[in-house]
């Protein structure tokens, strides 16, 4: 199982604003919050967050037919911070889920597996998204996920490749 989720960090600075009132409470542990308070970069803690909680949801729950997102079900753990990169794992319904994420000034893009050897093996493509254009469904990802500016593909199987 494999998943992945980007955020678009100006297309999220207009659309969320997280530092309302009880926002924070509503998405993140008590653990996450204090990361995020004593953390250089809240903003990017934030969507780093959310972005690991997304991906390990999409793939934990590709296959079932209930989508409800709870967030605070989700609890991010043993994070890693680099200059460019994290990676961490998500404890979801009993099970751990391995992250690895890619940190740039214009996204955040995670990607999540049941299996820390999988993520080695998994493919990715960020290419500029455009809502009209779905000619990326030939590629047959298996995992999508797009906000704001950026489009984000993975694949288990092998590389991102057209079979047409």
């Amino acid at each position: 199982m494999i998943g992945n989720d980007i955020v678009d960090l100006a297309a999220a600075a207009v659309e969320s604003n997280w530092k309302r009132k009880g926002y924070l409470e509503k998405i993140f542990t008590e653990a996450e919050r204090f990361l995020i308070h004593v953390s250089k970069d809240a903003n990017v803690m934030v969507w780093l967050f959310w972005t690991m909680k997304e991906a390990v949801y999409k793939a934990a729950e590709y296959n079932t037919q209930t989508k409800t997102f709870a967030p605070c079900t989700l609890s991010c753990n043993n994070l890693i911070l680099h200059e460019n990169s994290a990676c961490g794992t998500v404890d979801y319904k009993g099970k751990k889920y391995y992250c690895h994420s890619g940190l740039t000034p214009d996204y955040i893009h995670t990607i999540a597996a049941d299996c820390e050897k999988t993520l080695v093996l998994i493919s990715l493509k960020i290419e500029t998204y455009n809502i009209t254009d779905q000619s990326y469904k030939a590629l047959k990802p298996d995992s999508v996920s797009h906000h704001g500016r950026y489009l984000a593909l993975i694949n288990l199987s092998g590389s991102l490749q057209s079979t047409s």
